[in-house]
């Protein structure tokens, strides 16, 4: 052990901050480092966990990317099939994980006295229900094989509006692209009821067998609306959208669900703005603090700095002690908000005892995402950019001068 580390060891055991000027000050300092810790572990985990679960939730209805005629943009069902000028080669890329082929069409449901618009979803009998089989509150999902089916999964949404329940049958009506025609009716048979929290999708959208809409729109068994591609990773969404955009021909439309719900992604755009916001904060509080308890800290041991000096400590030997000393606070702040902070997020995610209004923020529990590696960086980063601050004010030791600090005492 070399003399500034046991010096600046010395000064932590000796009765620490007991009984002196700057004991309340320095628990002062810890405790804004503790608070600082604990704001940003929860704000990052926080902001990581809604996006990712907002994500997921969108994604699960559309997949990532969405491939159509470019006629149905503008409209809630597919009007035109997708024909055979998409390369479906073009599929064939390593980030994406698999893809759908859907189409949609929008009807009326009545039942009584109330009646709902809505859009029906149509899938095909392969279709992947691992993204939204979570969102299953009761029931199963429809049984799409062999025959044309009429099982059908709502949302809790609809089913409350409309009083339909599991295993109830319902009239829904498809109006057809030309006025003069008659609509399209079926009677549809609820096997499931789902509810994703997003409810600007869960009061719209429902879900049943594709050849429905075949039928309706007089298309063969091969032809569809859509093809929804689902991504290993999110973070891909807008190179492989960019890449599929420049290699289709202008009649076929690519859309990311980043461009498709702009509202819902520019929104989560501002967590990561306030996030940063945040942990500047309580850097510079916690950094503040650290500088006022070093700046009494070095007032308080004026006596003693005189005495190192007069036996030879260098001012660098001397700063280097109280550096240490500052580190040794900063580390225990870290130390007790991280235990803090993780405790926090194990418990809401064991419990959810922190809740949210689904119809704000689409969740109705807080989610949090903790990951190891990002708690690792994040206290690196506290510790680096709040010893960097106690650098300069530690210069004051250059100051004081032997005689004079030996001759106060």
């Amino acid at each position: 052990m070399n003399f500034e580390s046991y010096m600046a060891k010395r000064f932590i055991k000796s009765k620490p901050y007991k009984n002196t000027v700057s004991s309340p000050i320095i628990k002062i300092s810890i405790l804004s480092i503790v608070i600082g810790i604990v704001m940003m572990i929860i704000s990052i985990s926080s902001s990581v966990g809604l996006q990712k679960t907002i994500e997921s939730k969108v994604s699960s209805f559309f997949g990532h990317i969405s491939v159509s005629d470019f006629e149905n943009n503008s409209s809630f069902s597919s009007i035109n099939p997708l024909n055979n000028d998409f390369d479906y080669n073009l599929l064939s890329n390593n980030r994406i994980k698999y893809f759908e082929k859907v189409a949609y069409k929008s009807a009326l449901i009545i039942k009584g006295k109330s009646f709902e618009g809505v859009v029906f979803k149509g899938l095909s009998a392969d279709f992947n229900w691992k993204n939204f089989s979570n969102y299953i509150t009761t029931g199963r999902v429809p049984s799409l094989n062999n025959d044309v089916s009429n099982e059908v999964l709502i949302s809790e949404n609809l089913s409350k509006k409309l009083l339909i329940n599991l295993d109830d049958k319902f009239e829904a009506t498809f109006f057809k692209s030309s006025s003069a025609s008659n609509p399209n009716k079926r009677i549809f048979k609820v096997v499931g009821i789902y509810s994703s929290g997003l409810t600007e999708f869960d009061e719209v959208y429902f879900f049943g067998d594709i050849r429905h809409v075949q039928k309706m729109n007089k298309w063969t068994k091969d032809e569809f609306g859509n093809i929804e591609i689902f991504l290993k990773k999110y973070s891909y969404t807008n190179d492989v959208s960019d890449d599929l955009y420049n290699q289709t021909p202008p009649n076929i439309s690519v859309m990311s669900i980043n461009e498709k719900f702009p509202e819902i992604f520019n929104w989560m755009s501002l967590f990561d703005f306030n996030v940063l916001l945040i942990i500047i904060i309580m850097i510079l509080v916690g950094g503040i603090n650290m500088i006022t308890a070093l700046l009494v800290t070095v007032l308080e041991k004026t006596t003693v700095i005189g005495i190192l000096k007069t036996i030879g400590a260098s001012n660098k030997s001397i700063r280097s002690i109280f550096l240490i000393n500052g580190t040794y606070l900063i580390g225990l702040g870290l130390l007790i908000g991280n235990l803090i902070g993780t405790g926090i997020i194990f418990f809401q995610n064991l419990t959810g005892f922190i809740k949210l209004d689904p119809q704000t923020y689409y969740v109705s529990e807080f989610p949090f995402d903790y990951n190891f590696l990002s708690l690792v960086l994040l206290n690196l980063g506290v510790l680096f950019f709040c010893f960097l601050m106690l650098i300069i004010p530690s210069y004051i030791i250059t100051r004081i001068s032997p005689s004079n600090s030996i001759r106060t005492k």
